[in-house]
């Protein structure tokens, strides 16, 4: 077995393993709302939709990564290295939309804590006046 080959059988590794991945997680992701459906175990939805691009999120890492080494590896010419940067661009661009539908936030904003409600503060309670006070000396 030849580099090229070594190299083209690495890459397509990584593209079945991405794609196994999405199906997999896919899979499971709605196997498990399904069953919380069925039980009515609180909320489907959101846990479904975090579940789910996490494991597209997985899959296409690989699959960008199996685009990389097949592209520069193999044939580095110019038109390959372009190609390999659009497709490159455009599923960070899936990537950064799916982290901020799952998050909330961008990959590079920082984690806000928990807010936790601040007490206000309440006044002093007023005693009443008592005898001493109201009698005159």
């Amino acid at each position: 077995m030849d580099f090229n080959a070594a190299i083209e059988l690495i890459g397509t590794f990584l593209d079945v393993t991405g794609v196994a991945v999405i199906v997999i997680g896919a899979i499971i992701a709605t196997v498990v709302a399904l069953r919380s459906l069925a039980g009515k175990r609180g909320p489907v939805y959101v846990p479904f939709r975090r579940s789910l691009g996490r494991s597209i999120l997985l899959g296409l890492e690989l699959l960008v990564a199996a685009d990389i080494i097949k592209t520069v590896a193999l044939t580095p010419t110019f038109q390959n290295v372009a190609v390999l940067g659009g497709i490159v661009l455009i599923r960070t661009f899936l990537s950064f939309s799916l982290e901020l539908e799952i998050n909330g936030r961008w990959p590079w904003q920082a984690k806000t804590p928990p807010q936790t409600p601040t007490p206000t503060p309440t006044p002093a309670p007023t005693q009443a006046p008592t005898a001493e006070v109201l009698a005159p000396e």
